[in-house]
C-alpha cells in the first residue's frame, strides 16, 4: 500500500508488483471467465469504435463472490491510506474487468475527461499469468517530462496514477490481456454525493 501512497505524492504514477497476492489475481481470472462481458464503449454515450477501443468489458457490481470481496477490501484499504497520506477525499471505487482480445488495443485517452471531474486516481491490476514482453499488450503512460513508459500486465501487477495528470494508452496484445480497471472518486466541485 505505501509504495503506491508513495508513488502518487511523488511523480503521481506507479508500478507495484504483487500487489494482488498469486491466489487472489488468479482467482479472480477465473472468476471472470464466468461473467459476460460486453463491448466497451467510449463517452456518456458508449459509442463503440474498435479502432480506438477494442476491449470488452464486465462491470464489478454486487453481489460480489469471495475473491471480487477480497479484492475490494484491498482497493479500500489503499483508499483509506490514500486519504490519510494526501488528502484527496476520495469517497468511493467503481471498477471493471476489462478483456482484450488478440489485436485489441485502447488508443491514447485521460481517465478523467471534462464531463467525468470525480475520477482522480487510477488503479489497474493485471491478471494474466506469464505475460512476456513478446506477448505485448504493455500499458503505455506518457509522461509529461519524458519518454513514454511501457508496462508489461504482468499478473498481480497494479499500476496506480493521477487520472487527470496522465495520458496512457493500451497497446495491441498478441494473446488475450485481462486486467480490473477501476477509479477512486471523489464529489465533483459544488456537487452532491454520489
Amino acid at each position: 500500500m505505501q509504495q503506491a501512497v508513495a508513488a502518487l505524492a511523488g511523480p503521481g504514477w506507479g508500478v507495484v508488483d504483487d500487489f494482488l497476492p498469486a491466489t487472489l489475481w488468479q482467482a479472480l481470472a477465473r472468476r471472470a471467465a464466468g461473467h459476460r462481458f460486453h463491448a466497451a464503449g467510449i463517452g456518456r454515450r458508449a459509442r463503440q469504435r474498435t479502432a480506438i477501443r477494442g476491449d470488452a468489458i464486465h462491470w464489478l457490481e454486487a453481489p460480489h463472490a469471495p475473491e471480487e470481496t477480497a479484492f475490494l477490501e484491498r482497493v479500500e484499504a489503499l483508499r483509506l491510506a490514500i486519504n490519510r497520506a494526501l488528502w484527496l477525499g476520495l469517497l468511493d471505487f467503481e471498477c471493471h474487468y476489462a478483456r482484450y482480445p488478440v489485436g485489441a488495443r485502447y488508443a491514447r485517452h485521460h481517465d478523467r475527461p471534462a464531463d467525468r471531474p470525480e475520477r482522480t486516481v487510477t488503479l489497474i491490476c493485471y491478471l494474466n499469468p506469464d505475460w512476456r514482453t513478446g506477448d505485448g499488450g504493455a500499458l503505455r503512460i506518457h509522461l509529461p517530462d519524458r519518454a513514454p513508459v511501457d508496462v508489461l500486465p504482468v499478473g498481480g501487477r497494479a499500476v496506480v496514477f493521477l487520472s487527470e495528470r496522465f495520458e496512457h494508452e493500451v497497446l495491441p496484445a498478441r494473446r488475450p490481456r485481462l486486467a480490473l480497471t477501476g477509479w477512486y472518486r471523489r464529489r465533483p466541485h459544488g456537487g452532491r454525493a454520489m
